[in-house]
């Protein structure tokens, strides 16, 4: 059952955060105000004019243009367009003339502007727009539904998850433009940065019990602390994790270097404080297990480049100039735009791709743990996380007791039944759980992150950044959850233009240069547009003039055209009364009931020939 007994009210323009743990009912509640489900008991109102949209969650391998796909989440336009197509056909003036009105209304006239502009903000470029549907990987189809459902004119957004398949700068993006949306927002994210910016409200499922909180996602975890506070076993679970997390504070501090970016994450480790007390109850517990060896350095890269050789054998460079050494304790985050060669970075450095040119050493002893997304397609779906944990030991040489690897599973939640059933059935989470497991079981000194935090709920992603503090191996991470970056990152290094150099700031000035990069661009490309040669500027000048001396006589007659049929369709509707009184049709004398036809019949050609004139006169001005 999601919930029982549960009363709320959600008001318009509200933005609320739909939290609770992985199993709780969020996708359910999503569900029922999708109207896929019904209360088993009570009643759930929703306006019924109040259009409501969702990201799908499959996109089927279309031969429609991105563009056009995207554009179609605005269904009123579409059937706009539809119904103009066949009023055109059958020469229904007054039907276009409405349906024009109704256009404009809408804003359909700047629709493929705005669809651009939200693909662009996801990522996608012009040449994109053209590009069937089909042609994209799942990731960027779940993009092209993100950008579908932000196209629709909605009073209701349901966004589950929106984050997972985005990187930091479209997540920067998307999260400036949920502030602006003027409807009812309910978003599942885990993600507490995005959170705290973009919700004025947080929705907790907990115990089968909906419970409604005001303020953003961190006024909520305060909330939360304090009602766990009073119960004395969390309480003493509390106080015990804030003595350790000022212990390795005060332990950075000592040996902070950067100052800019080391300020910035001394400010988010102290808040780490507050963070953990709402966690307390965390089903999740683990420490990444020290490391056999630590040379020192871990890995040496210098002035390397990372790519691959086409089929001719030529090299094709994505990142170069590499300069990049690793030591023991360091944790270095991975900055850039999506495709600015961030993973190709990361997979360079874990071995798996051979240099172009330039060096990549390794030191003696160097043990490294690379997680990615594709790591998740590697577990046996036959074959439960125990049977994983069994094997792997075996393969790495290892003596642990079965009792040793179940306590260890049951940091990951693998508990019991879950720890023996195969993971084939298991959710995105669990099977991002069940790596990260066997990747710390193996005791790296060198932590290679792609994107951990993708499917990870967020007391996982808690859990995960408290034993990234505390590890002594070395750690290179591409993430795009900004709590994650702000609390384990030292250095940033940002990944762009075919190089990968020290970024000297922290991430709020990393999303100022996003934001200035953005505005720059748009004013070089409207300064482009209005750049035209001298010799153009003159013609363009000339014709200007003479299309606005053209363009007057038409606007006169279209202004005298709508006048007269204003004026004729006032007399009809009075018109229309009169013939209808019965007592007219009692009356001896049908001399005033002919008139009265005659005039219905003379005024309904003046308005037919009027709208036809009107139309010409349209057309004569949009062709100008």
């Amino acid at each position: 059952m999601l919930a029982e007994r549960a009363s709320l009210q959600l008001h318009p323009g509200w933005k609320i955060g739909l939290t609770g743990a992985n199993g709780s009912g969020k996708s359910s509640f999503f569900a029922l105000l999708r109207r896929e489900m019904q209360p088993e008991a009570g009643d759930l109102e929703i306006p019924a004019v109040w259009a409501v949209a969702h990201v799908a969650q499959d996109t089927p391998a279309l031969p429609d243009q991105a563009l056009e796909f995207v554009l179609d989440g605005d269904t009123e336009l579409r059937q706009i367009e539809r119904d103009l197509q066949v009023a055109e056909e059958n020469h229904d003036g007054e039907r276009i003339g409405s349906l024009h009105m109704r256009y404009g209304e809408i804003d359909g006239y700047s629709a493929k502007a705005r669809a651009a502009e939200l693909m662009h903000g996801l990522g996608f470029s012009d040449a994109d727009f053209a590009r069937a549907v089909s042609e994209f990987s799942g990731g960027w189809r779940v993009r092209l539904n993100l950008a579908r459902a932000l196209m629709c004119r909605s009073d209701l957004l349901l966004l589950d998850e929106p984050t997972n398949h985005l990187d930091l700068d479209a997540v920067l993006w998307l999260e400036t433009w949920l502030k602006r949306y003027q409807g009812t927002l309910v978003l599942i994210s885990h993600d507490r940065d995005f959170l705290d910016a973009v919700v004025d409200h947080v929705l907790n499922l907990e115990q089968q019990e909906l419970k409604l909180y005001t303020g953003n996602y961190s006024t909520f975890e305060r909330t939360r602390a304090e009602r766990l506070a009073l119960q004395q076993g969390m309480y003493e679970k509390q106080q015990r994790e804030i003595a350790h997390l000022h212990s390795y504070i005060e332990r950075f501090s000592a040996k902070a270097t950067k100052a800019r970016q080391a300020q910035s994450r001394i400010k988010a480790l102290a808040r780490m404080e507050e963070v953990a007390a709402a966690h307390v109850d965390t089903p999740f517990t683990f420490r990444f297990r020290d490391p056999k060896a630590s040379p020192d350095p871990l890995l040496t890269v210098h002035q390397a480049s990372a790519g691959y050789r086409d089929n001719d054998g030529v090299a094709k460079i994505i990142v170069g100039d590499i300069k990049l050494t690793v030591r023991p304790g360091e944790r270095i985050a991975l900055l850039g735009a999506n495709g600015a060669g961030k993973s190709t970075l990361i997979k360079f450095l874990a071995g798996e791709m051979k240099p172009l040119s330039g060096e990549r050493l390794e030191g003696k002893g160097l043990a490294i743990g690379y997680f990615a997304q594709h790591q998740l397609e590697q577990l046996r779906p036959d074959e439960s996380p125990m049977s994983h944990m069994i094997r792997l030991e075996r393969d790495i040489g290892g003596n642990a007791r079965e009792q040793d690897l179940r306590d260890f599973l049951g940091g990951f939640d693998f508990r019991g039944p879950g720890a023996e059933s195969p993971c084939g059935r298991f959710s995105g989470g669990e099977k991002s759980r069940l790596a990260l497991a066997l990747l710390i079981w193996q005791r790296p000194n060198l932590l290679l992150l792609d994107e951990p935090t993708n499917h990870l709920d967020l007391e996982m992603r808690e859990a995960l950044t408290l034993a990234l503090q505390e590890t002594d191996a070395g750690v290179i991470l591409v993430s795009h959850d900004r709590h994650l970056l702000r609390t384990t990152a030292d250095i940033l290094y940002l990944v762009g233009d075919g190089k990968a150099q020290i970024y000297d700031g922290d991430l709020d000035d990393y999303a100022k240069l996003l934001a200035s990069q953005k505005t720059e661009q748009k004013a070089a490309q409207r300064s482009e547009a209005k750049k035209p040669s001298r010799r153009e500027a003159r013609a363009n000048e000339a014709a200007d003039m003479v299309t606005a001396e053209q363009r007057k006589p038409l606007q006169k007659e279209a202004e005298k055209l709508e006048r007269q049929i204003a004026g004729w369709q006032a007399e009809k509707v009075l018109l229309d009364a009169r013939i209808a009184d019965p007592a007219l049709y009692s009356s001896p004398d049908r001399s005033l009931l002919d008139q009265l036809l005659k005039r219905q019949t003379e005024l309904v050609k003046s308005i037919e020939s009027a709208e036809a004139n009107w139309l010409q006169t349209q057309e004569a001005l949009e062709a100008l």
